[in-house]
């Protein structure tokens, strides 16, 4: 089931499932929560089933009635919702169209509120949402200018919520703070999703952590860590964890080489 709010990122999830459908064998059903807390809420659901359409996808709607206006509580409130439409559907995940600024904006919520681990864990790519409904976010690497640009190309509507220029909401502050600071950090979304990727798997203990934390400890014990980029190492913790053998380049002077299990780090 893929959640479609209307706006680019949820409009271009869409389109990118729908292009993958018949090669991964999904049934896919577009749906779409109705907050009904502001007037042209009626517009994002028209355009969310023009989608559909557009796509020749069948096209589920329901709407809230909420006791609370708040950011948590229609987040609450909407995904409830959309179990309900994806069980009703049987369908056994929902699709959302989180980004990768989304997961900047939601790490640096969590770090101004004090968080602990798990808050700058961001949020995962997959969970479970109700019953054996899983929540997915398969677009979390991705840039939101791009996804923007996917819809234009592709001459798919969306709709861009008025609500977005509120700086009286938290999230909506934290974005446009980012927006200037991005020219000044190329790869910042990135670098971010990487660090929260990297924390994740330390809360979960995923077998990727410890296999990282044997990687920069050798280069550590060679005095070889600083400098080395996030993907060179991970790409020696992929050959570990597959088996297979390799020469790495860490850094300048730095070459780690994996066979059978083992680590040899090499200064030259």
């Amino acid at each position: 089931m893929v959640a479609c709010s209307g706006g680019s990122d949820s409009v271009a999830l869409a389109a990118i499932l729908h292009a993958l459908a018949k090669t991964m064998r999904w049934r896919l059903t577009v749906a779409h929560v109705n907050h009904g807390v502001r007037a042209s809420a009626w517009q994002d659901e028209a355009v969310a089933m023009r989608v559909a359409a557009d796509l020749n996808l069948p096209f589920k709607a329901t709407g809230l009635q909420l006791q609370r206006s708040d950011e948590g509580a229609m987040r609450e409130a909407r995904y409830e919702a959309l179990a309900h439409l994806a069980s009703e559907a049987r369908c056994t995940v929902v699709a959302t169209g989180h980004n990768a600024g989304d997961q900047t904006e939601t790490v640096l919520l969590a770090l101004f509120r004090g968080t602990g681990l798990e808050g700058l864990a961001g949020m995962p790519a997959r969970r479970p949402l109700a019953g054996d409904v899983d929540l997915a976010r398969p677009l979390i690497r991705f840039e939101r200018s791009d996804l923007r640009a996917y819809a234009h190309s592709l001459g798919l509507p969306y709709v861009i919520d008025p609500s977005n220029q509120d700086r009286e909401l938290r999230r909506n502050a934290v974005r446009a703070a980012l927006g200037a600071l991005r020219p000044l950090f190329p790869g910042l979304d990135a670098a971010v999703a990487r660090a929260a990727e990297v924390v994740g798997s330390e809360v979960r203990a995923a077998p990727a952590a410890a296999v990282r934390r044997q990687v920069r400890e050798a280069l550590r014990e060679h005095e070889a860590l600083s400098g080395v980029d996030f993907e060179h190492v991970e790409a020696a913790v992929r050959a570990l964890q597959e088996g297979t053998s390799g020469r790495f380049f860490m850094a300048p002077g730095v070459e780690l080489q994996v066979s059978g299990g083992e680590l040899t780090v090499q200064r030259t």
